[in-house]
């Protein structure tokens, strides 16, 4: 590997740790619990999302997402359950004063402000209105809270507030002498959707995958390294550099320095988040991904095309090319190009998987951590890099830093690319699964590590660490998820969770078994040089 290819994906898997973000849902929350507006009596219901569906003239048009207010009846959460009603405009528009006739159990529409929403809501649920769409003046939802002088409340009607484009849709209908109807309910996502399990297969298929070809490298390395101690002197400097020449050790000082250039770009992100600035990511993603694609792909071709692969040509700039790397090369370009122009379709995050899983391959086969005490401090920053951004960071910027990011607020698009998603198969609000590839690079260093230090230790699967490892990030993976549920769908920093399974498990079988010093100082075990095992022979022959 030349250094220029090196250098690139090193820059990459800084990048990388920008994904590190939680395991959560892109479409957003069904459910707020905001603690800045206290619930209390007759205004105490959760903030959720509803689905507004219409009807024109008695056929199917557009459907709209609005959030309830904390006040009036709750929305109805069954698609079934829920009445088809008709739509008509108040008047007054703001319905500030009592409407000027009585209405048929009809859902009216009317504009924010003048009033309190809890005055609109009074006065249409006297005209006898069923529910009340307040429109918003602006693009976002807003939530309706109660007064902190409203004690008494009484509202039997449910309250929705819709953005603003939305409310010109509905004049447009309205205006257009048709009859209009609308459905409100509020589906609950399921507990547990189908795409969770693909996720998480996914991301333990991808560490393992990773794990084994990294071990793979270094046992070839420690091989070729024995044979050529075993060789005469003037041999060894006539002997090419061994496998394990490519390979980058973190250190103390770079694990420490990685997460802060990490918090760097993460402020970054969030500071210039803009179409043009994900834009930009997306072609380093491309840039990242087709150089994990081409390392993939060539290492599992080169089994059966050996000659191919050990044959070069010099190519100005790039150096010494394998004839199967430039064979491979223009495969990778056009895969990540048509996945970047066409990724706004609903099947691009199949290509998107397949980029990123190559890449994070790719970079764990690379990047390597030496020993314990490295994984130990690599991991315990991201930990706390991890929890700053994603809770702390709201005391700060007033937002979760990781959250907005992750979900490209401000950007207008489906925010950064690294990230690995699925799309939630049987979920009524659609969205996707998503999770960063810090979650899955982080701790696949240590997990590599411990499989490296298994087999150049002769270890079985029960009695090394692996095994062990590998349980400990699927059940700490397993916990986010199962945290996420019970967060009601709120992000979650899955490293809060696989940190403490992963490095816990590493560090407390270590300890019990006695090789824990080994394996936080050296990292591998101890071999003997084989000159040093002759001499001590030749020694016991001459006595």
């Amino acid at each position: 590997m030349d250094l220029q290819r090196l250098c690139g994906l090193v820059f990459v898997s800084v990048l990388i740790l920008l994904g590190c973000n939680h395991s959560s849902v892109e479409a957003g929350d069904i459910v707020h619990d905001d603690a800045s507006a206290p619930k209390k009596p007759g205004c105490e219901n959760d903030f959720v999302l509803v689905k507004v569906q219409t009807w024109v003239d008695g056929v199917e048009a557009s459907e709209f997402v609005g959030v309830g207010a904390r006040f009036g009846r709750t929305i109805e959460s069954k698609e079934k359950k829920a009445n088809q009603t008709r739509l008509i405009l108040s008047n007054p528009r703001d319905c500030c004063s009592p409407p000027g006739n009585k209405f048929a159990r009809d859902v009216i529409v009317v504009d924010r402000g003048n009033c309190k929403f809890t005055t609109k809501a009074n006065n249409a649920e006297a005209a006898n209105a069923s529910a009340i769409l307040i429109i918003n003046n602006q693009k976002e939802l807003y939530k309706m809270v109660c007064e902190p002088d409203e004690t008494a409340l009484d509202i039997h009607i449910p309250a929705v507030m819709l953005p603003q484009d939305a409310g010109t849709t509905l004049e447009n209908m309205l205006m257009s002498n048709s009859v209009v109807s609308v459905q409100l309910y509020s589906p609950q996502r399921p507990v547990v959707d189908i795409a969770e399990v693909f996720l998480w297969l996914m991301a333990v298929g991808t560490i393992l995958c990773a794990s084994y070809w990294s071990a793979w490298s270094a046992r070839e390395a420690a091989i070729e390294h024995e044979n050529l101690l075993k060789d005469a002197a003037d041999e060894i400097t006539t002997a090419k550099a061994p496998l394990g020449a490519g390979i980058v050790d973190i250190s103390t000082t770079s694990a420490v320095l990685f997460v802060i250039i990490a918090s760097c770009f993460l402020v970054i992100l969030y500071k210039l988040m803009s179409a043009w600035f994900i834009e930009l990511l997306v072609v380093l993603f491309c840039i990242g991904g087709v150089e994990g694609l081409q390392t993939c792909l060539v290492s599992l071709l080169s089994r059966w095309f050996k000659r191919t692969g050990e044959a070069y040509i010099k190519v100005p700039i790039l150096g010494a090319i394998s004839y199967l790397t430039l064979a491979v090369s223009p495969f990778c370009i056009a895969f990540a190009v048509l996945w970047a122009v066409f990724r706004t379709i609903s099947f691009a995050w199949i290509g998107q998987d397949i980029l990123g899983i190559a890449l994070i391959i790719t970079v764990l086969q690379i990047v390597r951590i030496p020993n314990l005490k490295v994984g130990t401090v690599l991991l315990s920053c991201a930990f706390l890099y991890d929890i700053f951004w994603v809770f702390v960071s709201k005391k700060v910027f007033h937002e979760s830093v990781m959250i907005v990011v992750a979900r490209g607020d401000r950007s207008g698009e489906d925010g950064i690319p690294m990230l690995l998603k699925i799309p939630r198969m049987f979920d009524p609000w659609g969205g996707f699964s998503i999770i960063g590839f810090g979650d899955i690079l982080l701790p696949g260093l240590l997990v590599a590590f411990s499989l490296r230090y298994d087999w150049l230790a002769s270890k079985s699967l029960r009695a090394g660490y692996f095994l062990w490892a590998m349980i400990a990030y699927g059940l700490g993976l397993l916990i986010t998820y199962v945290a996420l549920n019970l967060m009601d769908g709120h992000g979650q920093p899955a490293l809060l969770y696989i940190v403490p399974f992963t490095l816990g498990t590493l560090l407390t079988l270590g300890k019990k078994r006695g090789d824990l010093p080994i394996l936080w100082s050296r990292g591998e075990p101890e071999r003997l040089c084989p000159h040093v095992r002759l001499e001590h022979s030749q020694e016991l022959r001459d006595e």
